[in-house]
């Protein structure tokens, strides 16, 4: 087997250009062909954006009687057959999602944009910048969007990325003021609170969208708690790793709340203008309460914790949080501690559990999340939760045919847009195995999602798998062709 190139080897690469090092006019030609490659890339995004605007275009009436249309760009932009999308984002090895992304931003730099699209082909800035311009610009009726194409055409080339996208949202605001103000209404009801998969160290992030006032107050608390923690703490965390112990005392009300009665000078006689007259009496009550009913105060959770038996026995290894990601067993305590835990029972993946009924058991679901790791849709991330997924069946469920057919060997998670997809898209699946699926689409392209990813298959090979018998699994490699016969 090859071996893959040293850090050494890659650095003494010849590239077109390179010369001599020391060498002024070799220097020079480095440089030279540097910013030849800045155009060459350039173009290929240019090529990129054709490319998704072209499918749109040869996909732009409906070939059957189901077969929804969506319009991915802005106001004045073509329709799309919305189960194309998804087959041209497998040929491209990325999500549909992006792929809608691309298709939205190249029909709108050609339909809405065309003064900054030229500029773009000319290569004469980055298409990432006037990608984002398009995405700021959606939102403006195509009779308003002619200021900001002109605007932006005359600034793109040879200002940085933030003046350009400074000066577009200005002129979105110009251009179309109540559009703008309509999207301010709707923007008020997309607050959220998120939370961050794991890093490799066990930390997440919480990301909030919350009016100005309510972030203000946030901070103030975290701050005030911090102050509080840097009398015990404060000889070893910095001011960062203080707010952010604070952040955690905010998820534990009765706990924050004596922190803070202990760290307040008390004044009796005097109530504080921002408290409500109710504030004593809420006190007394939190204080009459049981600590099993104060611990009830925080809410009921769900994690699912993957790890081995070596794992809990040596408390050494990784565990895997759904959701979360991985992380250390050793911080298992951190993240449950301070709850009530209840375990389930481990599932044996060697069983072939098999249900008469249509609908899924909810241990028939878990047996197949294990199974598979999340959704089953090529390059589909995995990071679906259980209740986000609809579980599918591979080969549809007949009513009238064999005992049996809902079970691991005949089931895939699929958020809902993916599941609407093959159920009315042309789109085919296929359990080949365990935790393994083949997708073929409309023109016959496939792909096989097994635990080592989503790959695409060579048409012999996919007839090879497509044609085997239930029940036999083809196992394909350049070197060898396997097939196992697994219990059905």
């Amino acid at each position: 087997m090859a071996q893959p190139p040293s850090p050494q080897d890659t650095a003494q690469t010849v590239l077109p250009g390179a010369g001599t090092a020391g060498d002024e006019s070799s220097d020079r030609a480095f440089l030279e062909a540097a910013a030849a490659e800045l155009g060459v890339r350039r173009r290929a995004e240019v090529a990129e954006l054709v490319r998704a605007a072209q499918w749109a275009l040869r996909n732009g009436h409906p070939r059957r009687e189901r077969d929804p249309m969506s319009t991915p760009g802005g106001d004045g932009t073509p329709s799309v057959r919305d189960h194309a999308i998804p087959e041209l984002a497998m040929v491209r090895e990325t999500h549909p999602a992006s792929t809608r992304a691309l298709m939205a931003d190249a029909l709108d730099l050609m339909h809405r944009l065309p003064r900054t699209w030229a500029v773009v082909v000319a290569g004469d800035c980055e298409p990432w910048v006037a990608r984002k311009v398009a995405v700021i610009s959606r939102g403006v009726l195509l009779d308003a969007i002619d200021i900001v194409d002109r605007a932006v055409a005359r600034v793109i080339a040879g200002h940085a990325p933030a003046t350009v996208l400074e000066l577009a949202r200005a002129k979105v605001i110009e251009a179309d003021p109540e559009t703008h103000a309509g999207e301010q209404e709707i923007s008020r009801h997309k607050r959220y609170v998120a939370i961050s998969r794991a890093d490799e160290f066990g930390y997440r992030h919480v990301i909030a969208r919350v009016t100005a006032g309510d972030g203000a107050w946030i901070d103030a608390m975290v701050d005030r708690v911090a102050d509080i923690l840097t009398l015990t703490h404060g000889h070893d965390h910095n001011r960062d790793e203080l707010r952010s112990l604070a952040m955690g005392w905010l998820a534990r009300p009765v706990d924050l709340l004596k922190l803070l009665i202990d760290h307040t000078d008390p004044n009796p006689g005097e109530q504080p203008a921002w408290a409500p007259d109710h504030l004593a009496d809420t006190v007394d009550r939190l204080c009459a309460l049981p600590a099993r009913r104060l611990a009830a105060l925080r809410g009921r959770g769900q994690l699912f914790v993957h790890l081995t038996d070596t794992a809990l026995r040596s408390g050494r290894g990784v565990a895997r949080i759904e959701g979360v990601g991985p992380i250390d067993v050793a911080q298992l305590a951190q993240v449950l501690g301070h709850c009530d835990l209840t375990v389930t029972p481990v599932l044996d993946l060697a069983d072939r559990p098999r249900v008469d009924a249509y609908e899924h058991p909810e241990r028939l679901k878990d047996h197949v999340w294990a199974l598979t790791g999340g959704d089953v849709f090529p390059f589909s991330p995995r990071t679906a939760t259980r209740d986000r997924v609809d579980f599918d069946h591979s080969t549809p469920y007949d009513v009238q045919g064999p005992p049996g057919q809902t079970g691991p060997h005949n089931s895939g998670p699929l958020r809902r847009r993916h599941h609407r997809w093959k159920t009315h898209g042309g789109y085919r699946c296929r359990v080949v195995g365990p935790g393994r699926h083949l997708w073929q689409t409309p023109n016959h392209l496939t792909y096989l999602i097994d635990q080592h990813g989503t790959h695409r298959l060579e048409d012999d090979d996919a007839d090879i798998m497509l044609s085997a018998p239930d029940g036999v699994e083809i196992y394909l490699s350049k070197l060898t062709l396997s097939a196992e016969h697994y219990a059905s």
